[in-house]
Parts: C-alpha cells; sequence; structure tokens
C-alpha cells in the first residue's frame, strides 16, 4: 500500500487555518489535549471536521498527520513496517507512531472505514496507558507529551458492518459537528470564496433547502464545502446557475429526474 496516498503531513503553523467556531468546541479540544484525552468528532460530510482538526493542531502548535481510512487500512499501514531499502530490510514508522514518538496530533478521518484491526490498535492510546505496543519490533511506545488521536465518523453512513463498537466510542471524548445556522454558514463561506455577503446567503439558502430532502430524494445534504465551492466559482466570474449546476447539484445525484427536480428549486430560491 503507497501511505503517501492516504497520509497527509501538517507542521504547528503561526497562523491557523480559518475556522469560525460554533460553540465551545474549540475550548473542549484543548482541554482534551492538555489532559491527554482522545477525542470522537461526530457530524456530516463536509460540515468541517477536518477543518477544525488542522486549525486546533495549528492554534496548539502540534504537528498534525491525517490519515484517510478506507477499506484497506490495515493495523500495520498506522503502525509500520519492514521494507527493503538500498538492499537492506529496515523498520519504517507508520504515522500513528511517528506522532505518539514525537508528541504530535494524529487524526483518523473515517475510522469506521478501516479494517477491524484498526481499533485494536486503538485501545491502550485511549486509556491511562497511553502506549502503542510494536509487535514486530519488540517495543512498546508510551505517548510522548503532546499525544493527541482524533477521531471522525459520519453516523448518516453506518451500518450493521461499519460502526463503531460501544466499547471502542466510550473510550473517547466527543463532540457532534452539524452545518452552522445561516447566518454562521454565511461568514464560513464569504470567508473562504471572496463573494459578496448578499450572493453568499442565497446559496446558503438554497443548502438548506437541498439539506432538508436528506433522506428523500438525497442520500446526504450538500456539505458546506461544496456551497463554498460554488460560491468561489461565482466570484470568479461563473454564471451562477452553471456554479450552481456544477457544485451543488451533480455531486449530489446522478438520477436525472431527481437533477430535474433540483434545478427546479434552484429557479425557486434565484429566479
Amino acid at each position: 500500500m503507497d501511505m503517501d496516498a492516504t497520509v497527509s503531513v501538517e507542521k504547528g503553523a503561526a497562523s491557523a487555518p480559518f475556522y469560525l467556531a460554533q460553540g465551545d468546541e474549540c475550548d473542549v479540544f484543548e482541554a482534551a489535549h492538555g489532559n491527554g484525552l482522545p477525542v470522537l468528532l461526530k457530524g456530516p460530510t463536509g460540515c468541517g471536521k477536518t477543518r477544525f482538526v488542522a486549525h486546533m493542531a495549528a492554534r496548539l502548535g502540534r504537528k498534525l498527520y491525517t490519515v484517510a481510512c478506507h477499506d484497506d487500512l490495515a493495523a500495520a499501514d498506522l503502525i509500520g513496517r519492514y521494507l527493503l531499502k538500498g538492499g537492506e530490510t529496515v523498520w519504517v514508522d507508520g504515522p500513528l507512531t511517528r506522532a505518539v514518538r514525537e508528541g504530535a496530533i494524529c487524526y483518523l478521518d473515517e475510522v469506521v472505514e478501516a479494517r477491524k484491526d484498526v481499533t485494536v490498535v486503538l485501545h491502550p492510546l485511549t486509556d491511562d496507558r497511553r502506549t502503542l505496543p510494536i509487535d514486530r519490533t519488540g517495543e512498546e511506545l508510551i505517548a510522548s507529551p503532546g499525544f493527541m488521536l482524533v477521531a471522525s465518523y459520519n453516523p448518516g453512513y453506518q451500518n450493521i458492518l461499519k460502526t463503531l463498537k460501544p466499547s471502542t466510542r466510550q473510550r473517547f471524548l466527543s463532540l457532534e459537528f452539524d452545518f452552522p445556522p445561516a447566518d454562521l454558514e454565511t461568514e464560513v463561506v464569504c470567508e473562504e470564496s471572496g463573494l459578496d455577503h448578499d450572493r453568499t446567503a442565497s446559496l446558503v439558502r438554497l443548502a438548506g433547502k437541498l439539506r432538508a430532502l436528506k433522506g428523500q430524494d438525497l442520500e446526504e445534504g450538500v456539505s458546506t464545502r461544496l456551497v463554498v465551492y460554488a460560491a468561489t466559482l461565482i466570484a470568479q466570474g461563473m454564471p451562477v446557475g452553471r456554479a450552481i449546476e456544477a457544485a451543488m447539484i451533480e455531486p449530489l445525484t446522478d438520477d436525472e429526474d431527481v437533477k430535474r427536480g433540483l434545478l427546479d428549486l434552484v429557479t425557486a430560491v434565484f429566479g
């Protein structure tokens, strides 16, 4: 497996990525970090979970390892493995091991997508032991000061085959995320896209109407990320209708009848 395709690394930055808090989530995260407690983020796709973690890592001055979890992600991909280099077999740490050694933040995005052996590896890191056993090398690492484990998932996509066991969930503090209220979302989209307030507010109003269709015509509502995409295209001069179609309609469905209904909704909002 090519780990570079699934792991991104960010160093603690002097300027944190833009994030507009909806409540006390920043305070809870800081308290968790200060006490070495793991955090689980729950919420729909594109509501700001990943941006929140990047913001907090920079705010706390911590290096961040982000792992995009998927069906083939195994414990060895997180811990590390022996690899051939220059004719020799050498041990190469995985992102979780590097975070434990360095006192960094390790963020497992959509952790329920990973294989079952991943959660077993996490258990010793999510209690008072804060250890990571590495069977292949015989090491048992104690997490360096500043290490923090963060995971996220979308409860709306859970099924009987892909869910977190209660025994795993109860090892984490939990923060629930949702799409922000319209006034806050408008502010976020304005900041991210550069589009003026009035046109952004109309896009956010449309997003709210599209989200109301979740569970009816749509499996998932439009994300704040997609609203930012639409606003960015409009700010760069693309006609409003085309930008909305490309960023807020086509990504939601392949059903032509549903798309026609959504475009009628766009017309009702924008005229």
